[in-house]
């Protein structure tokens, strides 16, 4: 019986191919951003003045459907970066995920910050667009790709300048690392059925290469887990749904980087993110 990642990836590949007919590489490579600098994602969140927070812009899962569908992607993300956030992260799948290019080059467009493009890359097409529209980071997944695949993906991405999220769910995925990735990340949610346990990333954290950043995603809904994480070693925290299933959601990131501040300062009981 297929997943809903299955069906996510088959549907991606024709997308794909789709697009690369009617946008050629070489109008691609002709965008102002291609051979803009980009901003390092892995500085970002090593940077202690920073919170370590990777505040997403998403508007819809295939497992919780509408979330935000009409928010505005230059009030969010510059509210996110007010707020203290240590970069973006911009969801660009459109069919599952209600994203598309357009929200990353606004993003791009009003912040001078890390934004890590999300999406299902299955093609060197699609890192070569994420350049494109401005990324300066893209997701790499293990429960997608092959090990030849990873390494073939990340060092065409670092010949373009972009850094590489590495996600992994479980620990057989630690063989798929490619050392030329600068982050690694944690997904506490299995995509092929989109249940949650923050537990995972606290479990798989002692296997995780020490020379990359390594950051825990999904299921991030309170200061105080994202304290704990931090103090198992984590250091990049990323967050979507609790931000934006808030009325405001800059402020929700404001208020959730604030109580963890207060947190990692004097150990006080946490607040879940309200509207």
């Amino acid at each position: 019986m297929s997943t809903i990642l299955d069906q996510i990836i088959q549907h991606k590949r024709e997308e794909v191919r789709q697009r690369a007919e009617l946008v050629p590489v070489k109008l691609l490579e002709q965008s102002i951003y291609f051979s803009t600098p980009v901003v390092s994602l892995s500085r970002y969140l090593n940077r202690p003045d920073k919170s370590g927070i990777i505040a997403e812009f998403k508007r819809k899962s295939p497992s919780k459907g509408e979330i935000n569908a009409y928010a505005s992607v230059e009030e969010v993300s510059i509210g996110y970066m007010q707020a203290g956030a240590s970069a973006l992260s911009v969801l660009t799948d459109t069919t599952y995920f209600g994203g598309k290019n357009a929200d990353l080059m606004e993003a791009r467009k009003f912040n001078f910050c890390p934004i890590l493009r999300k999406d299902f890359v299955i093609s060197e097409y699609q890192i070569i667009e994420a350049r494109s529209i401005g990324a300066d980071a893209i997701l790499l997944l293990a429960s997608v790709l092959s090990r030849e695949e990873i390494a073939t993906y990340t060092t065409f991405a670092r010949s373009l300048g972009l850094e590489v999220v590495i996600e992994i769910h479980e620990e057989k995925h630690l063989e798929k690392i490619h050392p030329d990735a600068q982050i690694i990340g944690v997904n506490s949610r299995d995509l092929r059925d989109f249940s949650v346990d923050v537990q995972r990333a606290h479990d798989l954290f002692p296997s995780l290469p020490a020379e990359m950043v390594r950051i825990a995603e999904s299921g991030l809904t309170l200061a105080r887990t994202v304290a704990d994480l931090y103090d198992t070693g984590y250091r990049g925290f990323l967050i979507g749904e609790a931000f934006m299933r808030a009325d405001r959601p800059a402020l929700a990131c404001k208020q959730f980087i604030q109580e963890l501040r207060r947190l990692q300062g004097a150990h006080k009981t946490p607040q879940p993110v309200t509207s």
